[in-house]
């Protein structure tokens, strides 16, 4: 999907599914993510739409699967009830691995390429909207987000690699 097309979705619909994903979760955050996550897959996924469905059914489609999926992660982890969890004394463990995580993440930061680099740093450290970040580099809201999400898959995979 080319630039302007994936813009012109954005701005089209960006709201009513936004609307539409939290009607599912009840939540502004986890619609936020679930919205900015369906922009990303319908932009970047290497299917394209084949105009079977209008637009916005089609973005509502990806967005309902992310929340399903979202819900089975979840939900595999609130089968098991607390009191049949034993007490491993993993807290500092898990203090010390997000540490060593956060460590990691830095480094990979470090050494990630413009303007992937800057645009994950505004987005997460100076906690700027994708529409700030935007007019930082002259650019789209689209093109933020689009970058960010970009710059969130480099992490994770540089991550898995290490």
């Amino acid at each position: 999907m080319d630039n302007t097309t994936a813009e012109k979705l954005y701005e089209a619909f960006y709201m009513k599914l936004f609307s539409y994903v939290m009607t599912l979760t009840d939540n502004q955050n986890d619609a936020m993510e679930i919205a900015q996550e369906t922009f990303f897959r319908a932009i970047s996924t290497k299917q394209t739409f084949r105009g079977e469905s209008e637009s916005f059914t089609w973005l509502c489609a990806i967005a309902k699967n992310l929340f399903i999926d979202e819900k089975r992660r979840h939900a595999r982890f609130e089968d098991v009830p607390l009191e049949a969890q034993p007490d491993t004394g993993k807290s500092i463990e898990k203090k010390l691995m997000d540490a060593d995580t956060s460590i990691q993440i830095h480094r990979i930061l470090h050494a990630m390429e413009e303007p992937y680099k800057e645009v994950f740093q505004l987005r997460v450290f100076g906690e700027l909207s994708f529409k700030e970040i935007g007019s930082v580099f002259g650019k789209t809201e689209t093109w933020a987000r689009v970058t960010y999400h970009r710059a969130r898959i480099m992490i994770k995979e540089r991550m898995e690699n290490s």
